[in-house]
């Protein structure tokens, strides 16, 4: 398959857990915080590639609430790595077309990282060609939970506007579609807390391939297996119809 297959405009929205930095750096004696750099190399590779293919979202799990369990020194690497993402990457993403957004809670964050995804976010916003959101201190079942909360004392019930709610939870502004497929690397198979409201109807795609080691072919591979897929969203294949 060559990249043409995918062309500018589909809209697809891909979310990408990026798991196995750990396992990626200990199978070569490293570091964790080894892999983490890696991984770091992978996200931009996959962001010019999503580019490329004219993908239309991607939402990446970078840090979730979770994490925040793990070893103090592993955190601080994290965040560290996330603030020169944002300083490094934001200039690339105006020159690329990429809207960069960053989805999650805040207020744990040091306000000098707030400052500058705020800063990011800014300047990247009249990017076109790409939406990249960045789930930072996000769980799925919180975000819910505060929408829900909102959702009290309103007479909209509708999915739409629960959708509005949730995205609101997240600062996801713009908002996003519903994923149309979930990637998650490392080989393990579960959702990990991850946008479990946007993934109702969402294709699921697991690979073995560290995250480290992804790229334009990994997520070429996906979208490959991703066109092969018969979305029904809970109606009867036109095949079925026909033949009652």
């Amino acid at each position: 398959m060559n990249s043409e297959t995918f062309g500018p405009g589909h809209g697809l929205h891909i979310a990408l857990i990026m798991d196995g930095n750990g396992r990626w750096a200990k199978a070569r004696g490293l570091p964790r915080t080894s892999g983490h750099r890696e991984g770091a190399k992978a996200v931009q590779r996959t962001v010019e590639a999503a580019v490329e293919l004219g993908v239309g979202t991607l939402t990446l799990y970078a840090f979730s609430a979770d994490n925040w369990q793990r070893p103090r020194e592993e955190v601080s690497a994290l965040m560290r790595l996330l603030e020169v993402y944002l300083k490094k990457e934001t200039d690339r993403c105006v020159k690329n077309g990429v809207q960069l957004s960053v989805i999650g809670r805040r207020d744990r964050l040091d306000p000098r990282i707030v400052r500058g995804i705020e800063r990011s976010e800014a300047r990247t916003q009249g990017g076109h060609k790409l939406h990249l959101r960045i789930a930072i201190d996000y769980s799925a079942r919180e975000a819910i939970a505060t929408a829900a909360a909102l959702l009290e004392n309103s007479m909209d019930r509708s999915p739409q506007h629960f959708s509005f709610l949730l995205n609101r939870a997240i600062h996801s502004e713009p908002a996003a579609p519903d994923v149309d497929l979930l990637i998650r690397t490392s080989g393990e198979q579960r959702l990990s807390d991850f946008l479990l409201w946007e993934c109702a109807y969402a294709e699921l795609y697991f690979t073995d391939q560290l995250w480290p080691d992804f790229g334009k072919e990994g997520l070429l591979t996906a979208l490959e297996e991703f066109q092969r897929r018969e979305r029904r969203f809970g109606r009867v294949p036109d095949t079925a119809r026909l033949a009652v």
